[in-house]
């Protein structure tokens, strides 16, 4: 056979091959891989009757790492509380709460490099909102830069005047500045 043959008797074996597929358009063109149909088993044998799929949870992964980091911070463990801050970023990337956390945690281990990564990831996903401006005003004045610190502050004020946090910091800024200490 020519090769010009061999090619033609290919393409039509394919074109038969193709007209006796059929796709069954029962579910309008889309495709739902997190809710299986009646009758479905799991690969163990199991039907999927009772159990819950990705629409019916309310649970989010980086929820549980989230909340031990908060707790790990507030009791000073701020390189565990980063650590966990850091593994709710890696299970939800999105989650800015996460992220400002991990840039406080950062702030108080002195790693001001990577506070700023993570400042700027939450600042992306949150947004101008008191918190971030009070932390990143805090992270400021534990660097020394008054005039950054007090900036950032005001900003946060401005959003949330009858938050406390904000106020205190304010007090420990004007503070910082009448108590110079050189070494």
């Amino acid at each position: 056979m020519t090769r010009p043959k061999r090619i033609a008797v290919a393409a039509s074996l394919l074109l038969i091959f193709l007209a006796g597929c059929q796709t069954n358009d029962s579910t309008g063109g889309v495709v739902r891989t997190n809710e299986p149909a009646k009758g479905d088993y799991t690969a163990f044998g199991d039907a999927f009757d009772g159990l819950k799929t990705i629409s019916d949870v309310d649970y989010y992964a980086s929820d549980q790492a989230v909340t031990e980091a908060k707790t790990q911070f507030r009791s000073e463990n701020y390189g565990n509380a980063g650590a966990l801050f850091y593994k709710a970023t890696r299970l939800a990337p999105n989650d800015g709460v996460a992220w400002l956390g991990l840039a406080a945690s950062c702030d108080r281990i002195r790693r001001f490099d990577l506070a700023d990564l993570a400042y700027g990831r939450a600042y992306r996903l949150l947004g101008a909102t008191p918190e971030y401006y009070n932390n990143l005003g805090y992270s400021y004045l534990l660097r020394g830069k008054l005039q950054e610190a007090r900036d950032n502050f005001l900003k946060a004020y401005e959003l949330a005047p009858n938050d406390p946090t904000v106020a205190n910091n304010l007090k420990l800024l004007s503070s910082s500045v009448r108590n110079i200490e050189r070494s």
